[in-house]
């Protein structure tokens, strides 16, 4: 039978001792310092441009392959029914003639990578605007969302673009 009063005391052992036990997993604060005295570099914008371009040159050679390469797993059943339809990234009805990333920015631990694409299509230039967000996951980065649309170009020098 449990003393009265007791209660109350375990609970603030136990809370007490919680940041102690999180600081050795590295989930609050108080991480190992590098002995080489390196620090950790945020790849996650160099890693966005990279995956996008991918995805982006494969649109341009119209490799479906290469384009679902760079798409989170989640993101792959939709791109198999839908990338060679008439509204799919890799339609044959339309060749994109111009793709180029314009700006990339930190978005809840991931990036937001948008994009200026120019497609033609019966003798039609198009030009589009296609924001894609890439995230982190546990098998490592890759495309998680693709949308209509954009962040506008930070200017020149700002701290929130990354030069396209």
């Amino acid at each position: 039978m449990a003393v009265p009063g007791r209660r109350p005391a375990r609970w603030v052992a136990a809370v007490a001792a919680l940041p102690l036990a999180l600081g050795g997993c590295g989930l609050v604060g108080g991480a190992e310092p590098d002995p080489a005295g390196s620090t950790i570099v945020d790849d996650g914008a160099d890693e966005a441009r990279q995956l996008v371009q991918r995805y982006l040159d494969a649109m341009t050679a119209k490799d479906t392959a290469a384009g679902r390469g760079q798409l989170c797993a989640a993101m792959h059943e939709a791109f198999d029914q839908g990338a060679t339809g008439p509204n799919g990234d890799f339609a044959d009805h339309f060749t994109v003639t111009g793709a180029s990333i314009v700006d990339i920015r930190a978005d809840n631990g991931g990036q937001q990578v948008s994009t200026a694409i120019t497609v033609e299509s019966g003798g039609r230039k198009i030009p589009a605007r296609i924001l894609f967000v890439v995230a982190r996951t546990e098998a490592g980065w890759c495309i998680a969302d693709e949308r209509v649309g954009g962040n506008t170009p930070a200017p020149a020098g700002s701290a929130t673009a990354t030069p396209g």
